[in-house]
């Protein structure tokens, strides 16, 4: 698969530069793009905000400790979903194959593609000139034999930068770089290849596999084969994807909590938007997970439990999640819970066969016709009818423009679905 020609288009500074753009008063200026809650983070900074060092993740604080004059935007979900699906949409103009990797990156496999338009490069122009037109955003793209140096070419210039790795400059390419480089080396993985002496990608390509295969099991030939630019992945698109695997929610919450009954009332709010979200994709799963960060934000506890049925009622999952709060002894305030259902299975819909089911399944259909014209929590369990924490406003990691993944995205998840 090395005659393969791959482009990732990857939106430079996207929330920060479609709120500049949208907004005129803000071009030019340190912008960054903030969640609605309280405790949230920064999601994205503008370049200008950049050269003072604000980052993505970074406390707000300590963002305006870097640049006082920082600009901080609440960010508009549906002003960036709608703006990516008429990018990725324009991307389809140049080959069927286009594979969202996130809200503001993508695979494209224009190999068929040349005959229309010529080079890759030339692909790359229009697209890069549409997107201009079309809404003032700048792009960087990388063209590559694959998705793994498609992905670090497109890193290696920005804002607005076009990088081409040729199949024979591969090794001359990788052989310096940082092994953070690659995408799928994390911060734990990097610390424990350079345990073993591995701190550049060609140190990786040329380190023992037998080596790694011992140290990581399976992963470790996919070390090497990514320390060599080997890549043989499909750029897969929405239509040919998976199946959701997990659904799942969580909230920073407002302020640190340690009574259970706060507690409690959050469980059921995560509850109710995990058993939600569910039945809107036809999933039941039988195992409940439970997160929590305490308050110093580094130290957290997971558990989980399997049950006897598949479920996705609000009720069941809630109660499933107090089971295992039940089991631990929390050691500090809490700052986040999440709630996750997995081991999921597709069912039809169809009404229980005793009344008080059937009338229970009715009242939990209305509610979620409810919510879903009106929005969240129109109608709601009395507990929850004076609760004004609905989560950070942050889109999350796994929006899809299409398919399952794009079904009533509104807050950031702890656990992405999918």
């Amino acid at each position: 698969m090395t005659d393969r020609i791959i482009l990732h288009l990857d939106m430079n500074a996207f929330f920060a530069s479609v709120e500049q753009q949208t907004n005129p008063a803000l071009r030019g200026k340190p912008v960054a793009v903030i969640g609605s809650n309280g405790r949230t983070v920064i999601t994205t900074a503008s370049y200008e905000a950049r050269k003072f060092g604000v980052k993505t993740g970074m406390a707000i604080w300590e963002a305006k400790r870097q640049c006082p004059q920082i600009i901080l935007v609440v960010g508009d979900n549906c002003k960036y979903t709608c703006t990516a699906s008429q990018i990725f949409n324009m991307m389809l103009d140049y080959t069927p194959l286009v594979e969202v990797f996130s809200i503001d990156e993508a695979f494209l496999d224009v190999t068929h593609s040349l005959k229309i338009f010529g080079t890759p490069e030339h692909i790359v122009y229009l697209l890069k000139a549409r997107i201009k037109h079309s809404f003032g955003l700048t792009c960087s793209v990388g063209i590559a034999p694959n998705k793994l140096l498609a992905k670090l070419a497109s890193d290696m210039k920005k804002p607005d930068g076009l990088t081409i790795i040729r199949p024979d400059e591969v090794s001359q390419v990788l052989d310096p770089l940082p092994i953070k480089d690659l995408c799928g080396i994390g911060s734990r993985m990097e610390q424990k290849l350079h345990l073993l002496g591995i701190k550049t990608i060609g140190d990786l390509g040329r380190f023992p596999v037998d080596i790694l295969k011992r140290k990581f099991g399976i992963t470790g030939q996919h070390l090497h084969d990514m320390g060599l630019g080997i890549d043989n992945s499909p750029v897969v698109p929405a239509s040919d994807q998976d199946k959701v695997k997990s659904v799942g929610r969580s909230m920073t919450l407002r302020q640190d909590i340690s009574q259970r009954q706060d507690i409690l009332k959050h469980l059921l709010q995560l509850s109710e938007m995990v058993g939600r979200r569910a039945r809107r994709y036809g999933v039941s799963g039988k195992t409940i997970h439970l997160y929590i960060r305490y308050a110093d934000f580094y130290t957290s506890i997971g558990k989980q439990q399997t049950l006897a049925n598949s479920i996705n009622q609000s009720d069941d999952i809630y109660k499933a999640a107090v089971d295992i709060l039940n089991t631990i002894e929390l050691q500090q305030p809490v700052r986040l819970l999440g709630i996750r259902l997995t081991n999921l299975k597709y069912q039809v819909a169809q009404l229980p066969l005793f009344p008080q089911e059937r009338k229970k399944a009715l009242m939990v259909n209305a509610m979620d016709a409810v919510n879903n014209r009106y929005g969240d929590f129109t109608l709601t369990f009395a507990t929850l009818m004076d609760t004004e924490e609905k989560g950070s406003h942050v889109i999350s990691p796994a929006w899809r423009p299409n398919g399952i993944r794009c079904v009533g995205i509104k807050r950031f998840n702890q656990w992405s679905d999918g």
